[in-house]
């Protein structure tokens, strides 16, 4: 891969990172809730899905998920019925003192919630499938520029990841109130429940 297209997909990463989503509302939502350790649980499990995405793509089965309505349909209302189903669980939640960051949190919860937000879109698969393959050169050995792309991906997403939970773990001693974290399990809630919506109302493009 030329420095220039590698620089050109560095670009396109940093801007599809930085665009809010389901992604950065969950890290959000658990830097809040758990702090920002905790939170590097949940972007392990966004990145697990990236790299899962990707692979597909890299594979050939990303064209069959863009060419098949049934099962981009099928993907599409599971994905909106996860973010559904988050987005009530935050609502109903009861409030609940703020964790510590040395509180003991179970790591296989957010790492799974994290993975299920990316891996149930399958506008995020689309939407690799239609971007990677503009910085692939054919001539060269097609794996070592999927790694490349995987690796630029997973650093841009995690750095601006991190960023969204570091604000938001050092919002949290503002926070403590009943009320306000009442508030905040709503906004959040309301934010995954907005995303599920839109997700089922979307279209492939």
């Amino acid at each position: 891969m030329e420095l220039t297209t590698w620089l050109a997909f560095l670009l396109a990463a940093v801007l599809i990172a930085v665009s809010p989503g389901p992604g950065a509302a969950t890290t959000m939502s658990v830097g809040l809730r758990h702090g920002y350790r905790a939170a590097l649980r949940a972007i392990g499990g966004l990145q697990c899905a990236l790299l899962i995405q990707l692979s597909v793509v890299a594979a050939g089965l990303g064209a069959l998920l863009s060419a098949s309505t049934l099962a981009f349909n099928v993907m599409k209302f599971l994905g909106a019925g996860y973010l559904i189903w988050l987005g009530v669980q935050k609502w109903r939640a009861a409030p609940q003192a703020i964790d510590g960051e040395d509180a003991v949190v179970k790591p296989q919860g957010l790492f799974r919630q994290g993975l299920l937000v990316n891996l149930t879109n399958p506008k995020a698969i689309v939407f690799i499938a239609a971007l990677t393959p503009q910085f692939i050169d054919p001539s060269r050995p097609q794996w070592l520029q999927f790694a490349i792309i995987g690796a630029t991906m997973c650093g841009v997403d995690i750095i601006v990841m991190s960023g969204y939970a570091v604000l938001a773990a050092r919002l949290r001693r503002h926070l403590r109130a009943p009320r306000v974290m009442r508030a905040q399990s709503r906004f959040f809630g309301g934010i995954f429940i907005g995303a599920g919506v839109l997700l089922a109302a979307s279209g492939r493009n």
